[in-house]
């Protein structure tokens, strides 16, 4: 298994592109499902997860023509269903969280599915719920093969209904969504999901002959068509991937350019980096961070200690939480950092407290940053990478720290980090794989 040695304390410079969107790419790239036409996608992310759902789809006889790293032609005229029964697809589609995408597409056009258990990061539980009660609303059975750890869905018949989602899963919308697209009647999905990613993929099933109307709120119109035919789709920016480098940028005292950020569609993550007293300016649509010496975090307006928390879209991004509160550690003042939605996600900040942080882990969802004010550095440490996102945040540190840190089980950061290494070395980092 490989690592990242960084040897950290170097203030960057320079400018910096994200990566396609991961969490758009997933839904987008198992849409290609619902049509025998030709789907081009560019902006994709070269990352693991990604070209791990893309071999899926060929193993499944899908053609794909990959024109470069970042651009595919897919067409799925031809696709083995009967593939889905082997031990190959449960084994593959087992590692892939993203794999349960696929389900919707393969309801609406192929009649049957399978859904492995969530595979992905170690973050705490991820339910699927949400994605197999709507299926059943609109008409699909399902069975759940203990042994196996799969369930097995079929839909003779699939007609549309309303129905209130139990919370607003981007998945689970997204994957009821692909699965109602070509269903009898009308469906309504009230308390859906509204994430940009979800609009992108709303607006590529209408170019593709859906019709999809209440796109960017929380309540989704779908009249069923028969037929879904090709169409052309660029992704996003990756909006985790802005946050992180705003983050990198203070910890380091680096003065970052973020070019072609997609700066409308990141909603409420700069103000919220700027509650951290992050100065930034916006130049049409790149992201300019300043070098800083100290950033001081906002309080509120009766003096209390502020509060940071993950919340579904328009919300803050629970993606980012981690990001915030490693960039939080060398800042003046103190927050109060509330993961709700993954019980598990903050047992990293062990190792941002070896490293030298003023961290309290209050419970499994809530954390205290005191601020260390660039007072004094982190120290490098050798630790290992229990999630993408803690990946990350454990990086930021690293390259912020005096000394040499070792970041192990780095395949993590790479299921959704497009060549962060040598990204970054670009920026005068320090950082070797080894």
């Amino acid at each position: 298994m490989s690592s990242f040695e960084v040897r950290g304390g170097k203030k960057l410079s320079g400018e910096i592109t994200p990566q396609g969107a991961k969490n758009e790419a997933l839904q987008i790239i198992s849409a290609v499902l619902l049509t025998p036409e030709k789907v081009t996608i560019t902006n994709i992310p070269d990352i693991i997860d990604v070209n791990l759902l893309i071999e899926l789809l060929g193993e499944m006889s899908v053609k794909i023509d990959r024109v470069s790293r970042d651009t595919c032609i897919f067409q799925a005229d031809n696709v083995d269903v009967g593939f889905l029964h082997s031990k190959e697809y449960h084994k593959k589609s087992g590692r892939l969280r993203g794999s349960v995408m696929l389900a919707g597409p393969m309801l609406a056009r192929f009649k049957e599915a399978y859904i492995p258990k969530p595979g992905g990061d170690k973050i705490g539980r991820r339910r699927l719920d949400t994605h197999i009660i709507g299926f059943e609303k609109l008409g699909v059975t399902f069975h759940y093969e203990s042994e196996e750890g799969f369930f097995q869905l079929n839909a003779k018949e699939m007609k549309g209904c309303t129905m209130q989602l139990d919370e607003p899963s981007v998945t689970g919308t997204a994957n009821i969504l692909m699965a109602a697209v070509m269903a009898k009647d009308t469906t309504v999905i009230y308390n859906a999901a509204c994430e940009p990613y979800l609009q992108q993929l709303c607006k590529m099933l209408n170019r593709m002959g859906a019709k999809i109307s209440g796109i960017g709120s929380n309540m989704l119109t779908i009249e069923g068509v028969d037929y879904l035919g090709g169409t052309e789709h660029k992704m996003l920016p990756d909006m985790i991937e802005v946050g992180s480098f705003i983050g990198l940028a203070a910890m380091t005292q680096s003065e970052i350019t973020i070019k072609n950020a997609g700066i409308e569609h990141l909603g409420i993550i700069p103000e919220r980096f700027q509650q951290l007293g992050i100065k930034m300016n916006f130049v049409g649509d790149d992201i300019h961070i300043p070098a800083q010496e100290l950033y001081e975090i906002e309080k509120y307006m009766d003096g209390g200690v502020l509060t940071m928390y993950d919340h579904p879209w328009p919300g803050f991004t629970p993606d980012l939480l981690s990001i915030v509160l490693v960039t939080a550690i060398q800042a003046k003042g103190s927050v109060l950092i509330h993961q709700k939605m993954f019980e598990s996600r903050l047992f990293f900040v062990d190792k941002l407290i070896d490293m030298g942080a003023q961290v309290i882990l209050c419970d499994p969802h809530r954390a205290v940053v005191i601020g260390l004010e660039r007072e004094k550095q982190l120290r490098g440490i050798t630790m290992s990478s229990p999630d993408i996102r803690a990946g990350v945040a454990l990086l930021i540190a690293a390259l912020s720290a005096q000394g040499k840190s070792v970041i192990q089980n780095i395949e993590q950061i790479d299921r959704g980090y497009q060549n962060i290494d040598a990204r970054l070395q670009a920026l005068g980092a320090d950082i070797k794989r080894i």
